[in-house]
C-alpha cells in the first residue's frame, strides 16, 4: 500500500534526501506561498461568514495552493544504491549455546535456507560467517549452536573490518542478542558506526521465557577471616512461578553450608534475598549459590552461580583502651578470646598514672601506654576506645587515631561512658571529624538509666547485628535482650552513616545505639553504651547473644583493614572470559602511597600453569599499579603479588579467582531485543522479526556503503500528492455546502 501511494518502498524515503528539480529558487516558493496566504485571507474575510469558519476554509484553500506550488518545484529523492553484484553482504549467524534454546539455530537456518539467502545472492555476493568467541567464515549455514560464548562485538568488528579489502554493502546478523562477553561497549559501538556499514539484525527467541527461574547475580565479599559469618546477596528473577516457593542454598566442598525457603517474585520481576553462612577454615572456597530446580523449568542451567571466597589465615590485632575498670571491658575481652581469628591487646588505666596491660606479645608492647608513633600504632588493624576522655591523648596521638582510619585503613570503635563521647570532650577534638555521628555540644549526655534496644531498619540486613539466622526471629531477639545498664546521647547520624541499632530509655524517645560509617580507607563505629554486659549476665549461661554480637562487631572492625600491598581483580569468577585485569595499591612503611615500587604478580593455575605478570604504575594515581593477564584454561587460580622498593620488600598479598567455560551462555537466555535494536539503529540498519524479512534484500540495496551510485527518484507525481489535493478540495466543497458558503 505504501509503495502504491508513494511510488517507492519505504527504504527510499528513509535513506533518501529531498531535492527540488525545477531549478527555481526556494525563496521564490516561499514568496509565492506568502502571497497566496494573503490573497486567500483577503477573499475569505470579505465573505459573510463567522471568522472561525472563514479561517478554516481559507486554511484549506491555502494548503491546496501550497501543494500545487510544491509540485511545480518538482520534489524528488536523491538516494544511494548499491551496484548490483558488486557489493558483498556479510551474513553472520550466532552459533553460541543460547541459540540452541527453543530451536533458535534451526529457525535461523530455516529462514536462510528457505529463501532469504537465495534472494540475497540474486543481488549481492554473500559471505557466511559463524559467530561465537571469534568470527569464523563457513560455506554452509551452521546447524549446531555449540559455541561456549557469544562475543557479538568482536564478531561484528571482524565482519565490518573486511571493508578494508572488500566492498561490504551491509551486515546481516541472525542472533538472540545474548552477548555475554561484554564486547559491545561504547568504544566497540563507536568503531561500528565509523565503518558506516549498516547492520541489519534479525532477532530469535522469546523476549521472556515462559517457565524459568534465574539467579542473575550473587554478591559475596571476596575475602574473609576464618569462621566468619558471611552473607550472600542473591538476585532472582523468574517467569511462570509467581508466588511459589523455592529453596535457596549455599554449597561448598560438597556440603550444604546454609539453606532457606524463599518466595518467588511476580513474573518478570526481580527479588533480592540474603542468606548467611560460616566461612569455615582458611583456604580458597569455591561456593555454589542458587535455588533448587522446580518442575517444568525450561532452562535448567541458570539456577546456580559460582563464587570464590579466600578465607585468609591471619589473626588481626585490636588495641583496646579503657579509662577505668568496668564490666564492659571484661565481657568484650571474653567474647574476643572465644574467637580464634581475633587478638586483643588492651590497656586499662587503673589509676591516673598506672596502666594494666593484657594480651601483649612481649614486655615491650604498649609499655609506654597508648602509641604515639606510626610504626607502633599502625601494626594494629583495629582500635576500641572505651571510657577515656579526649584530653588523655596528646595532639600527636589524636592525629594518629584519625590517620589510623584515613591512611592506614583501620577500624575504630568508640564506646559510651561517663568520660566518653561528648562528656569526654571528643566533640571538640580533631577526632570528631571521623565519627559517624555529630556529637552534641554539651556535657551530661551519659545517663545511668535503663534503656531497651531494637534493630533499626539498616540493621536488619547487617551481619554485625545478625544474632539469629531468620530475619524475623532476629528482630524479636533484639527486642528480647535485657535492657542496657546505661546509655549515651550521641547526636544525629551524619549523612552516609548507618544506624544499625537503637535504644529507647523510658519516655525519652529513641537514640542511636550502634552507628557505623566508612571514612577514608577505613571505618568507624559508635556503640553508645557501657552496659551491654547485662546481655551476658542476665541470660542463660548457654545463650551466646552477647558473644556473637561482639565477635561480629570486632570482625567488622578489622576484616577490611588492608596491609602495605592490596591486590584485587575486577571479578572473583570469570565466566567464558579470559581477560583478567589486576589492580594493586602499594603503601610504604608509613602507609603513604609508594610510587617507586617494583610490583609483580606470580600466577599459579590448573595444569601446572605458572607465569609472571609485571604491574605498571597508573598515571595520576600515586601508589596504584595495574596489569592484565590472560587465563586460557578453566579452573582456580592463585596470584601472589609482591612489591619491593630496591632490595626491601614492602609487602605481599594473595588474590584468587576462577575461570569457567560454557556457563555464561545459560544466563539471560531470552532474546535481547533492546541490544539488537540498538546495534541496528546506531549503524543505520534495521531490526527484523524472522517473519518480517521479506523486504530485507531491497532494504540493503539502498545503502551508501560499499560501491554505490546516486539516483534521483521523482516524487512530485506520486499518487499520494494528487489524492491529498483531491481530499482538500472535497473537504472544502463539503464544508461550503454545509455552512452555506457556496
Amino acid at each position: 500500500m505504501f509503495e502504491f501511494l508513494f511510488k517507492y518502498p519505504w527504504p527510499v524515503y528513509r535513506k533518501g534526501t529531498l531535492v527540488l528539480l525545477s531549478g527555481w529558487p526556494v525563496w521564490l516558493l516561499g514568496l509565492l506561498a506568502l502571497a497566496a496566504a494573503v490573497l486567500v485571507a483577503v477573499l475569505f474575510l470579505r465573505k459573510p461568514l463567522p471568522k472561525a469558519r472563514a479561517a478554516v476554509l481559507a486554511g484549506i484553500q491555502w494548503t491546496g495552493l501550497l501543494v500545487l506550488l510544491i509540485l511545480l518545484w518538482q520534489p524528488a529523492l536523491s538516494v544511494s544504491m548499491l551496484k548490483p553484484q558488486q557489493n558483498v553482504v556479510a551474513v553472520v549467524v550466532d552459533a553460541s549455546t543460547s541459540m540452541a534454546l527453543e530451536g533458535r539455530i534451526g529457525q535461523a537456518k530455516g529462514l536462510l535456507d528457505t529463501g532469504l539467502l537465495e534472494q540475497l545472492k540474486k543481488r549481492f555476493p554473500v559471505r557466511l560467517y559463524r559467530a561465537g568467541r571469534t568470527l569464523e567464515r563457513v560455506e554452509t549455514v551452521p546447524a549446531q549452536a555449540d559455541q561456549p560464548v557469544t562475543n557479538l562485538g568482536e564478531a561484528l568488528k571482524g565482519a565490518t573490518a573486511e571493508s578494508a579489502t572488500l566492498p561490504i554493502g551491509a551486515v546481516v546478523l541472525l542472533s538472540d542478542g545474548a552477548d555475554n562477553a561484554g564486547g559491545l561497549d561504547s568504544e566497540t559501538m563507536a568503531t561500528l558506526r565509523r565503518s558506516r556499514i549498516p547492520i541489519h539484525a534479525i532477532g530469535f527467541g522469546s523476549e521472556q521465557l515462559e517457565r524459568d527461574i534465574e539467579v542473575s547475580e550473587v554478591q559475596i565479599v571476596p575475602r574473609s577471616l576464618p569462621d566468619a559469618r558471611l552473607s550472600a546477596t542473591v538476585t532472582l528473577r523468574q517467569s511462570g512461578f509467581a508466588g511459589k516457593v523455592a529453596k535457596l542454598s549455599v554449597r561448598g566442598d560438597g556440603k550444604v553450608l546454609a539453606s532457606r525457603v524463599v518466595k518467588l517474585p511476580e513474573d518478570g520481576q526481580t527479588a533480592r534475598e540474603v542468606i548467611s553462612f560460616q566461612s569455615g577454615v582458611a583456604g580458597a572456597k569455591s561456593l555454589k549459590v542458587g535455588v533448587d530446580l522446580l518442575e517444568g523449568e525450561t532452562n535448567k542451567d541458570n539456577n546456580v552461580l559460582s563464587r570464590l571466597v579466600n578465607v585468609e589465615d591471619r589473626k588481626p590485632r585490636i588495641l583496646y583502651i579503657e579509662g577505668e575498670p568496668r564490666w564492659e571491658m571484661k565481657f568484650i575481652r571474653r567474647a574476643a578470646e572465644l574467637d580464634r581469628s581475633l587478638q586483643v591487646a588492651s590497656i586499662l588505666r587503673t589509676t591516673q598514672n598506672k596502666l594494666y596491660r593484657q594480651g601483649t606479645t612481649d614486655g615491650k608492647e604498649l609499655e609506654h601506654g597508648f602509641p604515639d608513633t606510626v610504626e607502633e600504632l599502625f601494626k594494629y588493624q583495629g582500635l576500641v576506645i572505651g571510657n577515656v576522655e579526649a584530653s588523655y591523648f596528646n595532639p600527636v596521638q589524636q592525629g594518629l587515631i584519625k590517620e589510623f582510619v584515613d591512611r592506614r585503613g583501620g577500624g575504630v570503635l568508640f564506646l559510651g561512658g561517663r568520660a566518653a563521647l561528648s562528656d569526654g570532650g571528643w566533640n571538640k577534638s580533631e577526632v570528631a571529624e571521623i565519627m559517624p555521628v555529630t556529637l552534641l555540644d554539651r556535657k551530661t549526655t551519659f545517663h545511668r538509666d535503663p534503656a531497651t534496644v531494637e534493630l533499626a531498619v539498616a540493621g536488619r540486613d547487617s551481619l554485625i547485628t545478625r544474632i539469629e539466622e531468620d530475619a524475623e526471629k532476629n528482630i524479636s531477639r533484639w527486642k528480647a535482650l535485657p535492657y542496657l545498664a546505661d546509655y549515651q546521647e550521641t547526636g544525629p547520624a551524619k549523612p552516609g552513616a548507618l544506624v544499625l541499632a537503637e535504644m529507647a530509655p523510658t519516655s525519652k524517645g529513641k537514640f542511636p545505639l550502634l552507628t557505623t560509617q566508612n571514612f577514608g580507607r577505613g571505618r568507624v563505629g559508635v556503640f553508645a553504651t557501657g552496659g551491654s554486659w547485662r546481655w551476658q549476665m542476665l541470660q542463660d549461661s548457654k545463650d551466646m547473644s552477647h558473644e556473637v554480637f561482639w565477635q561480629q562487631l570486632l570482625r567488622w572492625l578489622v576484616s577490611s583493614t588492608s596491609e602495605h600491598v592490596s591486590a584485587v581483580t575486577d571479578k572473583a569468577v570469570y565466566s567464558d572470559e579470559t581477560r583478567v585485569p589486576i589492580h594493586v595499591e602499594v603503601r610504604d612503611q608509613n602507609y603513604l602511597p609508594a610510587s617507586d615500587a617494583v610490583v609483580e604478580g606470580h600466577v599459579l593455575g590448573p595444569g601446572g600453569v605458572a607465569d609472571l605478570v609485571p604491574l605498571r604504575p597508573v598515571t595520576g594515581q600515586p601508589g596504584v599499579y595495574a596489569g592484565e593477564w590472560k587465563a586460557d584454561n578453566a579452573g582456580s587460580y592463585l596470584m601472589e603479588v609482591v612489591a619491593k622498593q630496591g632490595e626491601k620488600e614492602l609487602g605481599r598479598d594473595v588474590v584468587t579467582f576462577q575461570r569457567e567455560d560454557g556457563v555464561a551462555e545459560h544466563f539471560r537466555t531470552e532474546q535481547n531485543r533492546e541490544l539488537l535494536e540498538r546495534i541496528a539503529q546506531q549503524t543505520g540498519g534495521r531490526y527484523y522479526k524472522p517473519s518480517d524479512t521479506g523486504r530485507l534484500p531491497e532494504e540493503i540495496e539502498y545503502s551508501d556503503a560499499g560501491i554505490s551510485v546516486k539516483e534521483t527518484r521523482d516524487i512530485w507525481n506520486a499518487p499520494a500528492a494528487f489524492l491529498l489535493f483531491a481530499a482538500l478540495k472535497a473537504g472544502e466543497w463539503f464544508l461550503r455546502r454545509r455552512w452555506g458558503a457556496v
